[in-house]
């Protein structure tokens, strides 16, 4: 959940990494990613009950979790993702009919323009450097009348895990998130112009930090800009353990808190 602030696309080798830890996840995925079923719910509410006769891009699918829900409204579905891992566990789940399965980068989308009713893409546009790239992707892809949605991670995201690690040293343990306005921005410099952005909070409760960190790995969301390859130690994560506990509640469970941009863009 990286976000750099120079405006050029994802370097090559970052894309690899980050396709190859959501690869190793795959298998796994779904038993870690109780939020990422809950933001997508959160989503897919954002659109019509009855799809049926529109073509719908599932932008970053992982396992398959959205692609499943627009199936049951009727959709034909497009299934995306730079993993191919991912893919193959989005076919196991949704099958062949009224879907396809496309290997591809957000960032350049292998369809001609005005070719969807819908493009939804949920927790995946922060892996891009520039969200502005795969918002004007979704966007020339979109027929005119139809609908971008997207969800993402912002700032205030893990907050206490980050400020839990920054007591512990000085080594890059979470990664930055983009914040509301750069979304603002990007979504000018994509002329997505007509939207709307929801900004709830979501918190997912564990009663210990390594729990949290297992979920974290669980779904491939462990790929750090410049974190130290010796981050794990047994010192560091017992360390870790009691700097967190100054966030429990009064059942000792301790929080996990994830800033949400829920976004609709109208074409």
């Amino acid at each position: 959940m990286t976000e750099v602030l120079a405006h050029l696309p994802v370097p090559l080798a970052n894309k690899e990494a980050i396709s190859a830890a959501f690869g190793r996840a795959a298998q796994r995925y779904d038993q870690h990613a109780e939020l990422q079923r809950k933001v997508a719910d959160q989503l897919l509410d954002k659109l019509p009950k009855n799809l049926s006769k529109c073509k719908v891009l599932d932008l970053g699918c992982g396992t398959g979790y959205c692609a499943q829900q627009l199936l049951l409204r009727g959709a034909d579905v497009v299934c995306v993702d730079l993993s191919g891992e991912m893919l193959e566990m989005a076919q196991r789940r949704c099958g062949s009919e009224k879907v396809t399965y496309q290997l591809a980068d957000a960032e350049q989308l292998p369809f001609t323009s005005n070719e969807f009713d819908y493009v939804v893409s949920s927790l995946a546009l922060q892996w891009c450097t520039d969200l502005s790239i795969p918002l004007r992707e979704m966007k020339r892809v979109t027929k005119a009348g139809g609908t971008v949605l997207f969800s993402s991670l912002i700032d205030g995201s893990l907050k206490e895990l980050k400020r839990s690690w920054s007591k512990i040293d000085a080594y890059q343990h979470v990664n930055d998130f983009t914040t509301l306005n750069q979304v603002k921005i990007a979504l000018a410099q994509s002329g997505c112009r007509n939207h709307q952005l929801d900004l709830p909070e979501m918190v997912m409760w564990y009663r210990t930090a390594l729990g949290l960190m297992k979920d974290l790995k669980g779904i491939g969301a462990n790929h750090v800009e410049g974190r130290s390859k010796g981050f794990t130690g047994k010192q560091a994560l017992r360390a870790l353990e009691m700097e967190y506990q100054k966030y429990a509640n009064q059942d000792g469970l301790l929080p996990a808190s994830y800033q949400i941009c829920l976004g609709s863009v109208a074409l």
